[in-house]
């Protein structure tokens, strides 16, 4: 087992035998019943003491183990056959709807585990957008802001490109997972135009999906800049301008009583 400090804040990650991926500490028992938390950044509950699944553990009769992984897309889980087996060793998994645009697809490659680093562009993105200098753009957001910025039909060709592979590999992953899933999606309320996500999951993705897990649970909230408890959120020198985009503790204990009670009627 492996520990690491993430950032100035409280949270540590640690590491699950046969898997690559970093997952907020602490190292949960695998050895009786749980319930696997599977998910990104807001599932890792970065900035925050206690985030949804420590909270939802409290709650229900069985633990809760926060798989949650900061930068990860569907590639890093798929690829991952370590969380995967840990997963499928749970009584019920909860899979947060997972970011549509950290993902490699026909238009651009990203880092194999933290998917939120662009590679590489495709020959067909080269070919739609010729203008543009790849070089210098490392980040998968800071590519679709390059993109978007543009202001023509050929982003949405990109976006629709993004929500095809996401349903693929969506699908592909909850296949995978052999305990019934709870699919999370999370509506996040963002303030600054800047930070607002280029590309997400819509109504119709998520229906398409919805026959493959045993119940979809949507929770609307609020990053902690909007909710004024950024006093609340704990984070270390300079790291406030990210924390303000982070949730804080209201919105955990918002998912997780929503959680509880879709997982209570499922028991």
């Amino acid at each position: 087992m492996s520990f690491h400090r993430v950032s100035d804040g409280t949270e540590a990650a640690c590491q699950y035998a046969g898997s690559n991926l970093w997952f907020r500490a602490p190292h949960g028992n695998l050895e009786t019943p749980y319930v696997a938390c599977l998910g990104g950044e807001e599932t890792f509950g970065r900035f925050v003491e206690y985030p949804y699944p420590a909270l939802l553990a409290k709650r229900l009769p069985q633990p809760c183990i926060n798989f949650g992984s900061l930068f990860c897309g569907a590639d890093a889980l798929l690829a991952d056959p370590g969380v995967l087996n840990h997963v499928n060793g749970s009584d019920l998994c909860v899979l947060q709807v997972l970011d549509v645009p950290y993902q490699s697809n026909r238009f651009y490659r990203v880092h194999s585990r933290r998917n939120d680093r662009f590679l590489e562009p495709s020959c067909d993105l080269q070919d739609l957008y010729p203008e543009v200098d790849f070089t210098e753009i490392h980040f998968v957001r800071h590519l679709l802001e390059r993109l978007r910025a543009i202001k023509d039909a050929r982003f949405e060709v990109v976006a629709q490109e993004l929500r095809e592979t996401w349903l693929r590999n969506t699908s592909e992953l909850v296949r995978r997972i052999k305990p019934r899933v709870v699919l999370l999606w999370l509506h996040i309320q963002r303030q600054e135009d800047r930070h607002r996500d280029l590309v997400l999951p819509d109504a119709d993705m998520i229906e398409q999906v919805r026959p493959l897990c045993a119940d979809v649970v949507e929770c609307t909230v609020s990053v902690s800049s909007l909710s004024d408890e950024i006093e609340d959120v704990l984070f270390g020198t300079l790291q406030q301008p990210v924390a303000e985009h982070m949730l804080g503790p209201s919105a955990h204990r918002e998912i997780a009583l929503k959680l509880e009670a879709a997982l209570r009627e499922l028991n």
